[in-house]
């Protein structure tokens, strides 16, 4: 029974560890403010590695203002964890749509 109850704590440790380490974002990194440098640029709530974005929100136009920590947040297939501080909240946009840092 101790090696069950023992196997059943190290499960649940590693989903714990697998559900933070596939957060949109480390929350705990305020993210550097930045703005949306092309014409438009669809804001998807995930992204998958096998699939790619999924979860449309909405369309982000030049100028929008957004946050992402180029080292810190994530990058996948060059898609950029980013925070909307429209609306605040996480979701990932082309990292080339991302750019004049620091300028708000």
């Amino acid at each position: 029974m101790r090696h069950v109850k023992r196997a059943l704590a190290a499960t649940a440790a590693a989903v714990a560890t697998a559900a933070v380490l596939q957060s949109p974002a480390h929350a705990a990194v305020v993210p550097e403010h930045a703005v949306i440098v092309c014409q438009s640029a669809s804001f998807y709530a995930n992204y998958n590695s096998s699939s790619g974005p999924s979860g449309y929100l909405r369309t982000l136009y030049y100028g929008d203002k957004v946050g992402h920590t180029p080292g810190v947040h994530p990058v996948y297939n060059g898609w950029a964890a980013t925070f909307d501080f429209g609306p605040n909240d996480w979701g990932y946009v082309r990292i080339e749509c991302i750019g004049g840092y620091d300028s708000w």
